[in-house]
């Protein structure tokens, strides 16, 4: 069984559907909220915004407790998400003023605080490197190789000391490097000592042949793990708190008059957003994560107005789209066209901006197609009732009276 999971966790095609997947999930969850509140674009902002409290996170780290450089430490996607709801209070204290709008408060926000990273990062941080296309498009191709490994069998960790059966000794000059002595002078003085003592863990012994049992390890991609718990979060947080959420997007006034806290739940919704943009950074990148917020709740909205069916159609559609979106990256549309035929070479593009552009696809469809918000829905609609009207009773006596009047 641990052999078909790690050979499924080995194949790229598999793990980036996965990831994609539970990002437009989790992203489309919460998307259909910000679409509804029309604040779609405040993800747009957070994610350019969560830069600041990564490097803030990271130069608090390193230079105030001394820690060791960690790119994966929680401390920073605690960070991240901090700033991500630092910019929506910010927006929100420049329009209480009243002085400029919400769009605009938003766009004076966001760019200050994304100016302020850049500033951190190129005074503080010239020795981390920042790969500019992994941090806009992401590399979610790549995430199979990234992995937690887990320990199912035969997990004993083996600790070797001097008097330990499978020890080994070594003679060692305890004076050459000291006094700048060859291992061949005759002041050089040896010592024997342990040369394989210490900890492994179970892996390590197997493979030193101090254990005759392998262990049985599971390979779990880091990313599939990261955006599995945010999904989960962001399910949890939407089906506890369904009916609070429903009543404090259409109307806030009521909610609270009825003791709820829509503020607080505002804030909440914001901070699993900067946390969904967080676990996405690695995945889609800092700027395509905004389509898996915006384009899935749009698309669901062309094809029902009632919010629980919303919500399931915006997952899907954001799913669909990214087990499309990777054929799509390597040559292939809906499985009928081979684009490394049509173009002659090898088509090798962005996984994550594929899934984005069949987002977009699927996106058309719906409002083309969709069956009575559609384009062709609505065009057949108005050419029936202009049909009705001109055949109507009263339409119909007008035109004779017309028609009498010019006769005579």
């Amino acid at each position: 069984m641990s052999e078909l999971f790690n050979a499924l966790m080995s194949d790229p095609r598999t793990v980036a559907v996965l990831v994609g997947a539970l990002v437009a999930i989790s992203g489309a969850v919460l998307g259909t909220f910000l679409f509804l509140r029309q604040m779609s674009m405040t993800t747009d902002a957070i994610s350019h915004t969560i830069l600041l409290g990564i490097v803030v996170a990271f130069l608090v780290m390193t230079a105030v407790f001394g820690l060791e450089p960690d790119l994966s430490s929680p401390w920073l996607i605690l960070g991240a998400a901090a700033a991500g709801l630092g910019t929506v209070l910010l927006t929100e204290a420049i329009q209480r003023t009243g002085l400029v709008k919400a769009d605009a408060a938003l766009g004076l926000a966001f760019p200050f605080l994304f100016a302020l990273s850049i500033l951190l990062v190129s005074r503080y941080t010239e020795d981390v490197h920042l790969d500019i296309d992994s941090v806009t498009v992401g590399e979610i191709g790549l995430a199979w190789a990234n992995t937690h490994s887990v320990c199912l069998a035969a997990c004993d960790s083996v600790t070797i000391t001097p008097d330990h059966p499978s020890a080994t000794t070594e003679r060692v000059c305890v004076n050459c490097a000291s006094d700048g002595l060859s291992p061949r002078s005759p002041q050089a003085v040896f010592e024997t000592r342990c040369a394989n003592c210490g900890t492994y863990t179970a892996a390590q012994a197997h493979a030193q042949g101090l254990t005759d049992s392998a262990p049985s390890l599971l390979f779990v991609p880091k990313s599939l793990v990261s955006m599995g718990v945010i999904t989960l979060i962001n399910l949890l947080f939407v089906g506890v708190l369904y009916k609070e959420l429903k009543l404090a997007t259409f109307d806030s006034l009521l909610a609270r008059a009825l003791g709820f806290r829509p503020a607080a739940l505002h804030y909440a919704l914001m901070m699993l957003v900067s946390l969904t943009a967080v676990g996405a950074f690695d995945a889609v990148g800092s700027i395509l994560v905004v389509a898996f917020f915006v384009i899935p709740p749009a698309t669901a909205h062309l094809l029902t107005r009632r919010l629980s069916r919303m919500v399931v159609i915006a997952a899907g559609v954001g799913a669909l789209a990214a087990w499309l979106g990777y054929d799509l990256a390597r040559g292939q549309v809906f499985g009928l066209i081979d684009l490394d035929a049509l173009t002659g070479g090898a088509w090798d593009v962005s996984i994550s901006a594929s899934m984005v552009v069949m987002m977009f696809v699927l996106f058309v469809l719906a409002w083309v197609f969709a069956p009575r918000r559609g384009l062709l829905a609505r065009t057949a609609q108005r050419w029936l009732d202009r049909r009705k009207t001109h055949e109507s009773p009263i339409a119909k006596s007008g035109e004779m009276r017309h028609n009498l009047s010019q006769n005579r």
